[in-house]
């Protein structure tokens, strides 16, 4: 994803980082100037377990202020195309 669709401001001319800190998590890449968190997220994300646990991530890093968008890692590799264009609206 980051080769294909965020690095060097190929979103637009927006400046994506990896692997930053926000609050107490580690995004995977997040643009500061849009407040935009993108996470990338294996199979261990489809237990209920995680994603009670990413839906409070993601409602705390929205009381900040932050968006948050989520694509399965199989999207991300087999669908890029869709990613991009998902992530440019």
């Amino acid at each position: 994803m980051w080769k294909n669709v965020v690095k060097g401001k190929m979103m637009h001319g927006y400046s994506f980082k990896r692997e930053r800190p926000i609050l107490c998590y580690i995004s995977d890449f997040v643009c500061l100037e849009l407040l935009l968190i993108i996470e990338v997220g294996g199979i261990s994300h489809a237990s209920e377990q995680q994603q009670v646990k990413d839906r409070k991530r993601d409602k705390e890093l929205k009381a900040v202020g932050f968006s948050n968008l989520r694509f399965s890692s199989e999207n991300v590799l087999n669908n890029i195309e869709f990613v991009n264009v998902d992530i440019s609206y």
